[in-house]
């Protein structure tokens, strides 16, 4: 393993009923990770088992991806859930997206909290007492994917394995949470800064936020937004940087298990 080396993660199966949403065929080529949609924000049972079936098809690994039940706000809109709800809703969703991992003889590999409620827990202690607690109690091999913060801290705590992840098209604010989406400088659409500034998280290890600081960043996957115009481009351009820059883009387990025999 190279001591560089990322995961390259999408949030997929976004798609529900008659709508479709991103190219996920194309973006599984492109990545060693997915987290797929678990039904509250977005997907659906055949989108579900659809994107499931393609994952084990290409050896990608597989994420629960649990938000909001916010269909119609896409899980990027705060609500008021107490602790209970959203380990509630957690584990629901994380049940259904291993039904059908197991039923189709699959592995599911991590837990990475969708949008606004994947936000909080970074800084909310409900929210990320609520989504350790539900990872923990369901199969506490599961990595948690989240950013340094509070929901690192709690599952941690429980013995939880964490990994690091980067939001490779979100603006960062000085103390490394993305810039809310109402928010100017919250997207990045220009496929070139999104490039640059992940080889500099992944070769430095430091971020300019939107107000010019530079923000230390530790990383173990690049996670690219699957839902806009450019997500291909997008993946495309930073799978090739990175290789360029003699950054290895390797799945999630094997960074965490190199990483865990350094430290051993």
């Amino acid at each position: 393993m190279s001591q560089n080396s990322v995961a390259l993660v999408a949030d997929i199966g976004e798609s529900f009923g008659n709508y479709t949403l991103g190219d996920d065929n194309a973006i599984l080529d492109l990545i060693t990770a997915a987290n797929v949609a678990c039904g509250f924000h977005a997907g659906d049972p055949r989108v579900m088992e659809r994107t499931v079936r393609a994952c084990i098809e290409r050896g990608v690994e597989i994420g629960a991806h649990p938000g909001y039940p916010d269909l119609v706000g896409f899980g990027r809109r705060a609500m008021a859930c107490t602790e209970d709800e959203i380990r509630t809703d957690t584990l629901y969703q994380i049940g259904a997206l291993s039904a059908f991992v197991t039923a189709q003889g699959g592995t599911l590999s991590h837990v990475n909290p969708h949008g606004r409620m994947g936000n909080l827990t970074v800084t909310d202690a409900a929210h990320a007492r609520g989504v350790a607690e539900a990872v923990a109690t369901f199969d506490p091999s599961l990595v948690v994917v989240t950013q340094e913060g509070l929901l690192a801290e709690e599952a941690r705590a429980r013995g939880l394995e964490v990994a690091l992840v980067f939001l490779a098209d979100r603006g960062m604010e000085d103390d490394g949470t993305p810039v809310l989406r109402t928010e100017p400088g919250a997207l990045i659409h220009d496929v070139d800064v999104i490039a640059a500034r992940t080889i500099r998280m992944a070769v430095d290890g430091v971020v300019t936020s939107v107000h010019g600081k530079d923000v230390p960043q530790v990383c173990d996957l690049v996670l690219l937004h699957g839902d806009n115009a450019g997500a291909i481009e997008n993946a495309r351009t930073i799978n090739k940087a990175l290789r360029e820059s003699g950054t290895e883009i390797a799945p999630l387990r094997s960074i965490l298990s190199a990483r865990n025999a350094v430290s051993a």
